[in-house]
C-alpha cells in the first residue's frame, strides 16, 4: 500500500510544482518519488500482506510492480529535451503518467475484481488524456478518441463478465471464486461460463491481442512517442500481469474450457502481428504491430499452466520492456533530428552514432529472440513450457512467426550499418545515454544470467 500512496502523493506534488511554474523541479521530484516506491518494493519482499481482502501485496505483485516502476523511471529520463521550451503542460504529462502508474500497481495486486476494474480505469482514463494531450495535433486527437471509444467498449465486456461471475458465485473475491470452482465443478452455474469468456475478451482488448487489436496501431502511431513507449511497455506488462493473476490462478480449474479460444487468440495474434509488421515502412507503426506479436508469445504462458508460468512471464516482460524502451528512445532522437520515423531515417546512423546504433541493434536482436539476449531466454521459456504438454504444432507455428519477425527487426540493423544515408549526427543527451546503457546491460545480463529473476515469484 505504501507503494501506491507514494506514487499518488508524488503525482500531486508534481502537479502543484507545475502550478507554481517550477519546471526544473518536476523531474527530480518524480525520480525521488519513484525511487522511494521502488525501495518499498524491496522492503516489502516476502511479506505477502493482504489489505482488507481487496489487494494482495505478494511477491507476484511486487515483482511486476518493480518492473513497471523501473520502466516508468527510464521513460521519465527520456523527457530531457523532449518538450518545447515554451510548453506549459509538462507537469500534466508527469502527473498523468504517475496516476496511470498508481492504477497499474493496483492492477497487478488486486484480490477482488472490483479493484481490478478500479485500477484499470485509473490507468485507462489517464492514458486517454495522454494520447490526445497535443491538442493542436490531429493525429493525437484521433488516437485519443479511438483509444477512448475502444477502451469504453472493452470495459463493457469486462464489467459484464465480472457481473456474470458475481451472479454465479455471489462474490468478487478471487480466493472465494476459486473455492467455488473447486467445490462446484460438476454443478456450476451456467452464468459462469459466458462470464469467463467476456472477461477474456475484455482483457484481450486491453492488452491488444488479435482480433481485438485494431485500435493499437493507430493509437500508438498518433500518440506522442513518449506516451507510446509507456503504453507499449509498462501498460502492456501490467495488463498481462492482471490477466495472469486471474486466469493462471483463479480460473485455473476451468483451464480446459477457456484453452481452445485462447489458442485461437494466440495463433491470430502471432500471425497478424508478425505478418502485418512486415509491410510497415514506418518504424513506430512497426513497433506497434511488433507489440501485438509479443502479446501472442506472452499468452503462451497460459496454454500450459505450471508453477513456473509467472516467472516465465516476468522474464519475458522484463526483456520486452527494456528492449522496447531502447527502441523508442532512439526513435525519439531520430524523429527530433529528421522530422519523420521512416526506416530510411536510420540509414547510415552507425557511422556517426556508434553507441546509439549498437544499443538499438541489441534491442532489435532481443526482440527478434537472438541468443545471449533476454528476448531469446523469454521465448525459449515460453516454448519450453508449452512443449511440456506436447503442443508441438503450436510451438512450430510460433517459431515460424518468430522467423518472420527476423526480417523486420533486421531491417533496422541493415539500415543503420549497411545503407548509405545522410549520416545524421544525433545529439544524445546524458539521460538518454544513461537509459540506453542501463537497458542494454539489463538485456544482455538477463540473456546470460536469467536465473537472477527466474525464481523470484
Amino acid at each position: 500500500m505504501n507503494i501506491i500512496i507514494t506514487i499518488a502523493v508524488t503525482a500531486l506534488v508534481v502537479l502543484y510544482a507545475g502550478l507554481f511554474k517550477a519546471k526544473k523541479a518536476l523531474l527530480p521530484l518524480t525520480i525521488i518519488g519513484l525511487l522511494t516506491s521502488l525501495a518499498f518494493v524491496f522492503t516489502s519482499w516476502n511479506t505477502n500482506i493482504t489489505y482488507y481482502g481487496m489487494m494482495q501485496m505478494d511477491n507476484f505483485a511486487l515483482a511486476f510492480a518493480g518492473i513497471t516502476i523501473v520502466g516508468t523511471l527510464f521513460i521519465f529520463l527520456l523527457t530531457q529535451n523532449y518538450f518545447a521550451a515554451n510548453s506549459d503542460n509538462i507537469a500534466e504529462y508527469f502527473t498523468l503518467i504517475l496516476f496511470s502508474l498508481a492504477g497499474i500497481v493496483i492492477m497487478v495486486s488486486y484480490q477482488n475484481m472490483s479493484m481490478l476494474f478500479i485500477g484499470l480505469e485509473i490507468m485507462s482514463v489517464s492514458l486517454y488524456i495522454l494520447a490526445g494531450i497535443r491538442k493542436g495535433d490531429f493525429a493525437s486527437n484521433e488516437a485519443s478518441l479511438k483509444y477512448f471509444l475502444m477502451g469504453a467498449f472493452s470495459t463493457g465486456f469486462l464489467l459484464f463478465g465480472i457481473t456474470l461471475v458475481y451472479g454465479a458465485t455471489g462474490t468478487f473475491d478471487l480466493i472465494k471464486i476459486n473455492q467455488y470452482l473447486v467445490g462446484h465443478y460438476r454443478d456450476m452455474s451456467p452464468l459462469f461460463y459466458p462470464g469467463v469468456i467476456l472477461i477474456l475478451i475484455g482483457l484481450c482488448f486491453k492488452i491488444g491481442a488479435a482480433p481485438f487489436h485494431f485500435w493499437t496501431p493507430d493509437v500508438y502511431e498518433g500518440s506522442p512517442t513518449l506516451i507510446t513507449s509507456f503504453m507499449s511497455t509498462v501498460v502492456k506488462t501490467a495488463g498481462f500481469a492482471a490477466f495472469l493473476r486471474l486466469f493462471a490462478g483463479t480460473f485455473a480449474p476451468l483451464h480446459d474450457f477457456w484453452l481452445p479460444p485462447l489458442i485461437v487468440i494466440v495463433c491470430l495474434t502471432l500471425f497478424i502481428g508478425n505478418v502485418t509488421a512486415l509491410f510497415q515502412k514506418n518504424f513506430k507503426r512497426m513497433l506497434a504491430y511488433s507489440s501485438i506479436s509479443h502479446v501472442g508469445y506472452l499468452l503462451f504462458s497460459l496454454v500450459t499452466l505450471s508453477a513456473n508460468s509467472s516467472n516465465n512471464v516476468l522474464v519475458y516482460a522484463a526483456a520486452y520492456t527494456f528492449a522496447s524502451i531502447i527502441a523508442f528512445a532512439v526513435l525519439i532522437l531520430v524523429k527530433q533530428k529528421t522530422g519523420n520515423d521512416h526506416f530510411d531515417s536510420f540509414n547510415g546512423l552507425a557511422k556517426r552514432n556508434p553507441m546509439t546504433s549498437l544499443a538499438l541493434a541489441v534491442a532489435m536482436l532481443s526482440l527478434a529472440g537472438i541468443p545471449l539476449t533476454a528476448g531469446f531466454i523469454g521465448k525459449y521459456l515460453m516454448f519450453l513450457n508449452v512443449m511440456g504438454e506436447y503442443q508441438i504444432y503450436l510451438v512450430a507455428f510460433a517459431i515460424l512467426n518468430a522467423l518472420v519477425g527476423f526480417y523486420y527487426y533486421f531491417k533496422v540493423i541493415v539500415a543503420m550499418y549497411f545503407k548509405e544515408g545522410s549520416e545524421i549526427d544525433l545529439n544524445t543527451p546524458f539521460q538518454y545515454k544513461l537509459v540506453l546503457i542501463l537497458s542494454v546491460v539489463i538485456t544482455v545480463f538477463l540473456g546470460v544470467y536469467p536465473s537472477v529473476i527466474l525464481n523470484l515469484i
